[in-house]
């Protein structure tokens, strides 16, 4: 576990006197894509959030790059770059999407605004949607072009790690199939991403590794082909 990007070491993580995390560890190396599926309310958001430094663990440790976290912001941790897409986008609905944008270089100031304009340059590159209505209030995006945004603003803050929460939620199975050939495609220009996801099959036709979370536990792990192929995993997510 030593070369880990990210290592999560037994976390336990309550709200108020629910025990929601029961000693959790996973770990994700650069250039991977580690999944964790699992139902709703099996804790894999509440994963997520600790990492960010939006919850925080009451036992074990989450470092990155060799440094704690447990202790550290949120916007620190952004700053050390680690960015979160979180559930339900929680893109700003009524600046442009340009604007979105900008607010998610705020850790960049001063790399000046050549640099921050070759990264809306690579944003638009990726999303050519996003091109197109950069003018647009972002709240009149479709759902789809939302969750590009979302996606968008978080790499504008140049992460090395990307942390997806449940990309494909709400999403017609046509623009689900999108964001999946999106995430790929990050994962092929060399991103870390870190996805949470109901969508089990997609998210393990992608992920070089997977985690199954059930009820604040892990309860399986091995590759995506070895969890795609695993007959527990096939009845309990995947329909058979």
């Amino acid at each position: 576990m030593s070369g880990a990007l990210l290592k999560v070491e037994d976390i336990h993580v309550y709200y108020g006197s629910i025990h929601a995390i029961k000693g959790v560890s996973f770990e994700v190396n650069e250039g991977e894509i580690v999944t964790l599926i699992g139902a709703n309310g099996a804790g894999k958001s509440t994963c997520l959030n600790a990492v960010s430094g939006l919850l925080r663990p009451r036992e074990g440790n989450i470092s990155f790059l060799g440094r704690s976290l447990t202790k550290t912001p949120p916007h620190r941790v952004v700053e050390m770059g680690l960015a979160q897409v979180p559930e339900g986008r929680r893109i700003f609905l009524h600046m442009t999407v340009r604007e979105n944008l900008e607010m998610g270089a705020y850790t960049q100031h001063a790399r000046g605004a050549a640099a921050m304009e070759d990264d809306i340059a690579m944003v638009y590159d990726l999303f050519p949607r996003l091109g197109e209505r950069a003018r647009q209030i972002a709240g009149t995006l479709s759902g789809g072009e939302q969750q590009m945004l979302a996606i968008g603003r978080a790499l504008m803050s140049r992460p090395k790690l990307l942390m997806l929460d449940e990309p494909s939620m709400g999403l017609a199975p046509i623009l689900v199939d999108e964001i999946f050939q999106i995430i790929a495609d990050l994962h092929a220009r060399g991103a870390t991403i870190l996805l949470v996801e109901q969508n089990a099959r997609m998210a393990l036709s992608v992920a070089d590794r997977g985690y199954v979370m059930e009820t604040g536990r892990i309860s399986a792990w091995g590759t995506g082909k070895e969890l795609l192929a695993s007959p527990a995993v096939r009845k309990a997510y995947l329909g058979g």
